[in-house]
């Protein structure tokens, strides 16, 4: 990709999406009432596990095959998902830091 396609890209990214917190459909989504969004069903609730692990073996392959500082960069990512010491340790993101280490290990795996 060309510099300006690259800068092009990262500029409408920041405008679709960067420039907010949840990005543009923020206000749609704070918008709706809790009542407006059904729950979802068994069938959508199994449909969403298989696409999560389907996710996270496509990001275990493309980790195998990840560079160095690539596989750093996710280490380093986890560290900072990671609350801060000062902070209240939230159970969820601890283990969310945790997957992303154990995705990184397990692709050393099947690295050659």
């Amino acid at each position: 990709m060309t510099a300006s396609r690259k800068d092009t890209a990262l500029s409408r990214w920041e405008d679709e999406g960067g420039a907010l917190p949840c990005g543009p459909q923020e206000a749609l989504a704070a918008a709706c009432e809790e009542e407006d969004i059904p729950a979802l069903s068994d069938t959508e609730l199994t449909q969403l596990r298989i696409r999560v692990i389907a996710l996270e073996n496509i990001v275990l392959s493309l980790l195998s095959k990840a560079s160095d500082a690539q596989l750093e960069q996710v280490a380093a990512m986890a560290d900072l998902i990671t609350p801060r010491p000062d902070a209240t340790q939230h159970p969820l993101t601890i283990h969310a830091a945790t997957q992303m280490n154990q995705l990184v290990e397990r692709a050393g795996h099947f690295r050659s």
